[in-house]
């Protein structure tokens, strides 16, 4: 499994989203805002708002948040955001990308340029660590919703690229401009998803071990915690019972 995709399990198990929640409830409302002033306020019109509102729904988000942050949009009050990458190596040469929507570049930049230096990694140029990973659309189903032969087929027909089954879930991707699509087309056959956005997917990884783990942690959960960034993503790899100490930690 990717080691992005451990991540996420880890701060499930360690309760963090629960922890997070409002801060997430912003993130989420943050996207879709930036989302519906892109484009058109309705999300049947305007697919990216509609992955934005599906991601939010996914995660418990209120309804009245949703609604609010699209309204937002419209006035004349509404803040102006930039989407800036930044890329960079964490502990061990874990190479690391971050996703950020900022009102204040100057900021946001010394703040996350600061987080890599002083949790043993390296601020980079644009560019520096993308060619590690693939751009991709990522829709995941609990393992629950259907066996891996009935998912792949259904993933098959809707026009995604590959399949990832375990215990817990199962992972489709596609092509990054086809998520909206193959999202839509999985429906009728798997209902919704629990989890339809954009990633970075590693096409390379690299092995850590339980000190690296712990030190590597410690960077993305403080790039995480910050406002201004929406996302993190580092082409980690651990074995299962590195994952499993850390976990219970």
């Amino acid at each position: 499994m990717a080691g992005h995709s451990k991540w996420a399990n880890i701060q499930h198990r360690k309760g963090r989203q629960d922890k997070l929640r409002s801060k997430l409830f912003s993130k989420l409302a943050k996207e879709i805002t930036v989302a519906a002033k892109m484009g058109d306020p309705d999300p049947e019109k305007n697919p990216r708002l509609r992955l934005a509102v599906k991601e939010a729904k996914s995660n418990s988000c209120p309804k009245d948040v949703i609604d609010r942050a699209i309204k937002k949009s419209q006035g004349g009050d509404a803040e102006n955001y930039d989407e800036i990458r930044y890329e960079g190596y964490g502990p061990g040469g874990i190479a690391v990308i971050v996703e950020a929507m900022t009102d204040n570049r100057n900021r946001t930049a010394s703040t996350v340029r600061s987080t890599f230096t002083k949790n043993g990694g390296n601020l980079g140029e644009t560019g520096s660590v993308a060619f590690m990973f693939d751009r991709m659309g990522e829709i995941v189903y609990p393992a629950s919703v259907a066996d891996a032969d009935t998912v792949m087929m259904a993933a098959i027909e809707a026009g995604a690229e590959d399949v990832q089954s375990d215990d817990d879930n199962h992972v489709i991707y596609c092509a990054d401009t086809d998520l909206a699509e193959v999202s839509g087309a999985l429906e009728p056959a798997l209902g919704e998803s629990i989890s339809t956005k954009l990633i970075w997917k590693p096409n390379m990884t690299t092995e850590v071990d339980a000190e690296g783990l712990t030190k590597l942690m410690k960077l993305l959960d403080t790039l995480e915690d910050d406002d201004d960034v929406q996302r993190v993503t580092a082409n980690f790899e651990a074995s299962d019972a590195v994952m499993a100490a850390f976990s219970e930690s």
